[in-house]
């Protein structure tokens, strides 16, 4: 069988470290949409997640969860931080740093494990470096089976993005809130209208300052493919119009980053022509929401396999990472975006 591994490095004076292994197994869960993550908790603690089966079923797997106490250079074994295992889907996980650990939030089918009559729910624990895991929280019960989510953090706490998904099938984007220590009800972040009978395996995601947030997000309401950026400024709960930031044929994909001086940078993946070509765009929004051109950052594909492009802030400048299916190659790209 084929081996897996999850490796990390990190971007440094404009060089790349070496690659270094987090994992390496026969059984991890590979999907386009559904990745590891790492993420940096202080100078020495870092943490990751990534997806590994615990069954014979096409989507019976879990999330296993590492720590790393000095750098990255070692790993712990990893453990499972949702408290049951059953052999049903766990993942499009967000981890967000806390004081000696991380935060979790992840979509859990573990309702789907009664003869497949329960539904897909969004929840939350936290886990310590120590990997002692805290009490376990149902934030939605009934959310869209395989969108990612997304977290940031809010003066005194944090809000969360999902897709949400009704009784009657619309699965529009819903946010959810901790303010100091408690959970909010969801809250609706526009009202798209979006009914599908299946997931659209497309995320969205959701970046803050303060108490400035911002979640962008792909919809195909009334069969228009739009990508739409929502803004709040009472820490998510409410939130203004949407802004629509696609060139006219977006697949969606999206990504966001927030700038200093309250801008935020959207991106997400734009169809080019009828041969299943497309191109990874970004384009800037400031602080009252007036846009500056769009900008093509590179080629890729609209094919699952060109997966999903991430944005970061790296020694001040937008650094844009996406597959290209074409050449098997993790592209990067660096440029500080005007606007």
């Amino acid at each position: 069988e084929d081996m897996f591994a999850l490796k990390w490095a990190r971007f440094v004076d404009g060089e790349w470290s070496d690659a270094s292994v987090i994992v390496e197994r026969q059984d991890l869960f590979v999907n386009w949409a559904d990745f590891p993550s790492v993420v940096e908790v202080n100078d020495s603690l870092m943490a990751a997640h990534w997806l590994q089966y615990n069954g014979p079923g096409t989507y019976a797997y879990q999330v296993r969860l590492s720590f790393s106490t000095d750098g990255g250079m070692s790993w712990t074994p990893g453990l499972v931080p949702h408290e049951t295992v059953t052999q049903t889907e766990h993942g499009f996980v967000s981890l967000m740093p806390a004081d000696d650990g991380v935060e979790v939030f992840w979509l859990d089918g573990r309702a789907h494990a009664d003869e497949g009559a329960g539904f897909i729910g969004f929840r939350h624990t936290t886990v310590t470096s120590a990997g002692e895991i805290g009490p376990e929280t149902v934030l939605d019960p009934l959310t869209c089976d395989c969108c990612q989510t997304s977290v940031a953090v809010i003066p005194g706490g944090s809000v969360a993005a999902y897709r949400d998904r009704t009784q009657e099938e619309v699965r529009d984007i819903k946010v959810v809130r901790n303010v100091e220590g408690a959970w909010q009800e969801p809250v609706g972040v526009h009202e798209d209208g979006w009914e599908i009978t299946a997931c659209p395996v497309n995320g969205p995601d959701v970046v803050a300052t303060g108490n400035e947030v911002r979640v962008a997000w792909f919809t195909a309401a009334d069969t228009e493919n739009r990508v739409l950026v929502a803004m709040s400024v009472d820490a998510g709960e409410s939130f203004g119009e949407a802004i629509r930031v696609d060139d006219g044929n977006p697949i969606g994909r999206v990504g966001a980053l927030a700038l200093p001086g309250g801008r935020t940078v959207v991106s997400w993946l734009e169809a080019i022509g009828d041969g299943g070509g497309a191109e990874v765009r970004v384009r800037t929004l400031d602080a009252e929401g007036r846009m500056s051109e769009s900008v093509s950052v590179g080629s890729t594909s609209a094919a699952r396999a060109s997966g999903f492009p991430v944005l970061a802030l790296v020694e001040g400048d937008v650094m844009v990472a996406w597959t290209d299916p074409d050449s098997e190659f993790i592209r990067i790209a660096l440029g500080e975006v005007d606007g």
